[in-house]
């Protein structure tokens, strides 16, 4: 049992060096002259790394207390300094890819869909009906994540972002016995927070930055089931819906460059909605998923899942920019999500 409890990771020493080169601390501006108060202001909205600075708009940081535009300047100008901001040929950015990796599904099958399972620097939504698998396959990756994978993946820690009352930590027992790791190491492990509002659900995403910022390398994915929920409810009808996809657009775009900044994984779950009009377009499938254009052309790979006979899913990949669109069937158990039984 002590080899099982040693195989979740408390502990990224491995991946440590890797990460910490991964990205550069906001600390290190004092060496071009921007002072430390300032610092600390930054850090108090989210904005812990240098490529975050690059990643924030001007207008953004002058809304931020006690930042003029002539320091706003200063401050660019400082990043601009220890950054390659202009462009870089293919080689070196897919030098740069080999640090994303792949954190499996629990299913061979649908780890084979998805290249090896969810990527890092990514945003992979799933999106289907009530009873499709999106909450059981949260609940699978909270422990598939803490596990060492494929090509040198040493496993860390999740952050949990529940906006329906869907997550169980006993549910996560039940997996981390199918995989023989100790509950309380599996649950320690896992970062939760229940948000209320789709306003609570954005400033939990700078609680998220600083703690990935503080545990460099410690954290691996980031889950939020589900992504549209408080949304949904915050905004209600056509008068509202352009403030909504505004505020949608501002969240899915901090969570690309969080995902991208820290080289984490984000996985976020979607309801489905009736389309009234589809039935005059003679369409098959009549639901489409919610969040509109905003949503999909955010996500990087969207997965497409339904239901099959008794305990079987069919997931299929919707949109990807390197994945054919294949199905793949699955099964959820016990133990969570896991090959379909023959």
């Amino acid at each position: 049992m002590k080899a099982a409890e040693d195989q979740v990771v408390e502990d990224d020493t491995c991946f440590q060096d890797d990460e910490e080169s991964f990205f550069q601390d906001i600390d290190l501006l004092q060496k071009h002259g921007i002072n430390a108060a300032d610092i600390k202001k930054m850090k108090l909205v989210g904005i812990c790394t240098v490529k975050g600075i690059q990643m924030t708009t001007r207008k953004a940081l002058c809304n931020i207390k006690g930042l003029s535009e002539a320091k706003v300047e200063k401050i660019k100008e400082a990043a601009g300094k220890m950054l390659n901001v202009g462009f870089q040929t293919a080689f070196e950015y897919s030098s740069r890819r080999k640090q994303v990796f792949h954190i499996t599904t629990g299913s061979q099958e649908f780890d084979k869909l998805l290249g090896g399972g969810i990527e890092s620097m990514a945003i992979t939504e799933a999106f289907g009906e009530f009873r499709t698998g999106k909450t059981q396959l949260s609940h699978t990756f909270c422990v598939t994540a803490q596990l060492p994978g494929e090509d040198g993946y040493s496993g860390g820690k999740v952050i949990f972002i529940d906006t329906e009352n869907t997550f169980r930590p006993d549910r996560l027992k039940d997996i981390a016995d199918r995989f023989n790791v100790d509950h309380g190491a599996v649950l320690d492990n896992v970062l939760y927070a229940r948000a209320y509002t789709s306003e609570h659900q954005m400033e939990l995403l700078d609680f998220v930055a600083a703690k990935f910022h503080e545990e460099g390398g410690v954290f691996k994915l980031l889950i939020i089931d589900s992504i549209m929920a408080l949304f949904r409810v915050d905004f209600s009808g056509r008068g509202e819906l352009a403030e909504r996809q505004q505020k949608l657009a501002q969240m899915l775009s901090r969570l690309q460059k969080i995902s991208e900044e820290y080289n984490v994984a984000v996985f976020v779950t979607n309801q489905m909605t009736a389309d009234p009009g589809a039935g005059m377009t003679f369409q098959a499938d009549p639901k489409k998923p919610i969040g509109g254009h905003i949503l999909a052309h955010a996500s990087t790979t969207r997965i497409s899942l339904r239901k099959g006979r008794a305990e079987m899913r069919i997931a299929k990949i919707f949109d990807s920019p390197d994945m054919p669109e294949n199905e793949a069937t699955f099964a959820i158990l016990a133990g969570g999500v896991s090959d379909a039984k023959e």
